[in-house]
């Protein structure tokens, strides 16, 4: 291929501020938002009935389509293994990925709907420079909370477990309590204020046991926001710009950066 070309085509494809790149990715956007209804469509029964082939076949030509992409994007891309183990482009083989396994598993094909997340590409076409700002915030919360949100979790699962045991040998297959582990179940059930109600305690010992992790329920469900709100506000805030890296694809780089902040690339 033409190395003028080539380059005339990334610029296509994996840019966004040129006129090209944009109407190119604002189509993309438009065909997985069609794809994405027409599969969300077949798994009604009355329109598979009615139109079941016309919309395998629509399917069908999208998958295509999106295939002839993926590949196409691999081709004109410098650092190849780069963009295949990037997170687009994870989301992009994965979006064509189960079109070709139901084949083996026909209900595979339904999983295509997980192209949704190629709509992420929109913080990138249309400028949405507050919403990637707050996200990358959110994101360093998420990290920064991890040890307490791991130990947070480790106290629940030894919670689950102690309770889990004591109401199996309280309550008994009797109740419901069959085993361990379904005991536990009940506990996660419980401790999480779903309550399905498919087993319950019959005893006065379990129902008083019960009463009491309802009460602590309440008390650790605000505990991971309580975590995740502090280190929020705490969160320093850095400016990004959504400049792709033609190396890696990273986009959250300073507003002032020469370089790329992830493999080094200069941007």
């Amino acid at each position: 291929m033409n190395p003028k070309f080539k380059s005339t085509l990334y610029e296509i494809i994996f840019e966004s501020d040129t006129p090209r790149g944009k109407a190119f990715d604002v189509l993309l956007i438009l065909s997985i938002l069609v794809s994405s209804l027409l599969i969300i469509l077949e798994s009604i029964n009355s329109i598979q009935n009615r139109i079941g082939s016309l919309l395998f076949s629509i399917e069908w030509l999208f998958v295509i389509l999106f295939t002839l992409e993926y590949f196409l994007r691999i081709y004109i891309v410098k650092q190849r293994r780069q963009y295949i183990f990037s997170f687009f482009g994870l989301v992009d083989l994965f979006s064509i990925f189960p079109a070709y396994v139901s084949f083996l598993l026909p209900s595979a094909r339904f999983l295509m709907v997980i192209r949704v997340f190629r709509l992420l590409r929109l913080f990138r076409i249309f400028k949405m420079m507050r919403y990637v700002e707050e996200s990358g915030t959110l994101i360093r919360a998420l990290r920064a909370s991890r040890p307490k949100i791991i130990v947070f979790l480790f106290t629940i699962m030894f919670i689950v477990i102690i309770t889990g045991s004591t109401m199996y040998v309280i309550e008994g297959p009797q109740y419901g309590f069959n085993n361990i582990p379904e005991s536990m179940y009940w506990a996660i059930v419980t401790v999480t204020t779903v309550g399905y109600g498919d087993i319950s305690p019959q005893t006065p010992a379990g129902k008083l046991i019960s009463s009491l992790l309802m009460v602590v329920a309440y008390g650790i469900i605000a505990v991971p926001t309580g975590i995740i709100t502090s280190e929020l506000a705490s969160a320093s805030k850095k400016t990004v710009q959504l400049a792709t890296c033609p190396h890696c694809f990273s986009e959250d780089h300073a507003s002032d950066a020469i370089f790329c902040n992830k493999c080094g690339g200069r941007l």
